[in-house]
């Protein structure tokens, strides 16, 4: 199988509320999209393995997904160790995606944070030719991160999600275990009668910035390359 784009998170319903609406307009688009779950975030308040399985087969047909994968490491547990490297390495060489969405390098949640990592680092080994795991050799071409959840980084670039915005959020309601009927818990487990607000109000944040009306922030490391600078998009005043 050859990916066009591989999201890789730390847990079940990471991609849907980081980038699910940009995941979905890339599947509307033709391409072929995959996800890789590290953890079945099994060590959450709420849910279970099983129920978070289950929720994600559910967000993932909604979505259009047709490949995702969950590679079983330990939900609070993701670390550094090579074992981890080498597993997500060869899921890159198995999938051989051009582009590769990785959560970004800081942030509140360990595994989140951590996650992007060595999730940056299995894809350079992946292209080692002399790794010793199966597989031929294959690097992506391009990583990007996710920040929704970084309000306060300036993006490198955003994509509009304005129609998709409500796909995403059947998709991030398909995680019917993390959410609560009450208002009591809403800080870290927000009531499903507040989360269209809190997804439409931080996707308008950043639809705003390119004069849309929601979008969702990435950031890479490199710099861009422009050809014509006279059909660069977004008004400068």
């Amino acid at each position: 199988m050859q990916l066009d784009i591989l999201a890789i998170a730390a847990h079940p319903d990471d991609t849907e509320l980081t980038c699910g609406g940009t995941i979905i307009k890339m599947v509307e688009a033709g391409y072929r999209v995959g996800l890789l779950d590290l953890t079945a975030g099994e060590a959450g308040t709420r849910g279970s393995a099983r129920m978070r399985e289950r929720e994600a087969a559910r967000a993932s047909r909604i979505m259009g997904i047709r490949d995702r994968q969950n590679l079983g490491i330990p939900d609070s547990a993701v670390d550094g160790r090579r074992e981890y490297k080498l597993a997500i390495a060869r899921k890159i060489r198995e999938l051989r995606p051009r582009t590769v969405i990785l959560p970004y390098w800081e942030g509140r949640h360990p595994d989140h944070y951590t996650a992007g990592q060595v999730g940056y680092e299995a894809c350079f080994l992946a292209g080692l030719a002399k790794l010793p795991i199966e597989g031929k050799p294959h690097r992506p071409a391009k990583i990007i991160y996710s920040t929704l959840y970084v309000p306060a980084l300036r993006p490198t670039f955003v994509v509009d999600v304005t129609a998709q915005l409500e796909r995403k959020l059947k998709a991030v309601l398909a995680y019917r275990s993390q959410f609560s009927p009450r208002k009591d818990m809403q800080n870290l487990f927000p009531a499903r009668a507040d989360l269209r607000e809190r997804v439409a109000g931080l996707a308008r944040h950043f639809g705003l910035m390119i004069g849309a009306r929601y979008g969702e922030p990435f950031l890479t490391r490199e710099v861009a390359a422009v050809e014509d600078i006279v059909t660069l998009p977004v008004r400068s005043i």
